[in-house]
């Protein structure tokens, strides 16, 4: 019997700081966020004010319960941010529930495979049209600007506007090759090809695809990685407490 020893997730960067394994999980976080071009620091302006940021951390675990590895993010203090200054709308489509367990029934009843695709750091992707400011994250402050601020050029985990920023960015790239969105529901988009039809189900990071021929489905996966960094999951298991056999 392998004896599990359970981690201990930190709730704080004071609990994290000094961990191996935490101190690695911020620093990959960052490099993401850099390669990203997440923000760039400046001086705030006189009228603005920085909202405030914090790391919030996640073990992972193997199937067997064993400690995968440690998971850190960065998260924007979204509460503080002021309707009409630097958010406007947040709302953002899902694919509803009903939609979801149609497509798994017509691709059963009509014998199409069904593959499924994560998307990594899902809301980094959205591209922010308003002014929002940040503080350095902790940590992370540059020692030669250590007064300056982040202004953000692509959304963070909890800014107000984040998923319908990341809504938006994944739509109108998935239309722009051909795909239209149903008006049943915006997270589902229908495209026809001179085999069939292509349909695509998205849940904020998880996507659903279903085609009668694979060839479609493997040139749709290598579409989309050209935009999003995605990990490709293979046939579809398990998805939103429905599990697939």
């Amino acid at each position: 019997m392998v004896k599990v020893i359970q981690e201990v997730e930190p709730t704080c960067f004071e609990q994290a700081v000094g961990n191996p394994k935490c101190d690695n999980a911020m620093d990959e976080e960052m490099v993401a966020l850099d390669a990203n071009a997440t923000w760039e620091l400046v001086v705030l302006p006189k009228d603005k004010k920085a909202i405030g940021c914090k790391w919030v951390y996640k073990v992972k675990h193997n199937p067997d319960g064993s400690m995968s590895r440690y998971k850190a993010r960065l998260v924007a203090k979204g509460y503080a941010q002021t309707y009409g200054i630097d958010y406007e709308e947040t709302y953002s489509p899902v694919a509803k529930m009903t939609i979801v367990r149609t497509i798994i029934a017509m691709a059963v009843a009509k014998g199409w495979s069904l593959h499924q695709m994560d998307v990594k750091n899902v809301f980094l992707h959205g591209d922010l049209q308003e002014e929002v400011y940040m503080e350095q994250p902790l940590g992370y402050v540059d020692q030669t600007h250590p007064n300056l601020v982040c202004r953000l050029k692509k959304t963070l985990y909890s800014l107000k506007q984040a998923p319908r920023a990341w809504s938006n960015k994944i739509g109108q790239y998935i239309v722009t090759s051909g795909f239209q969105t149903s008006n049943a529901d915006f997270s589902l988009y229908v495209k026809k090809t001179n085999h069939g039809i292509v349909v695509i189900v998205i849940y904020v990071d998880d996507l659903i695809i279903t085609k009668d021929s694979d060839a479609d489905i493997s040139d749709l996966k290598k579409f989309l990685k050209q935009k999003f960094e995605m990990k490709d999951l293979g046939e579809l298991r398990y998805f939103l407490g429905i599990e697939v056999i």
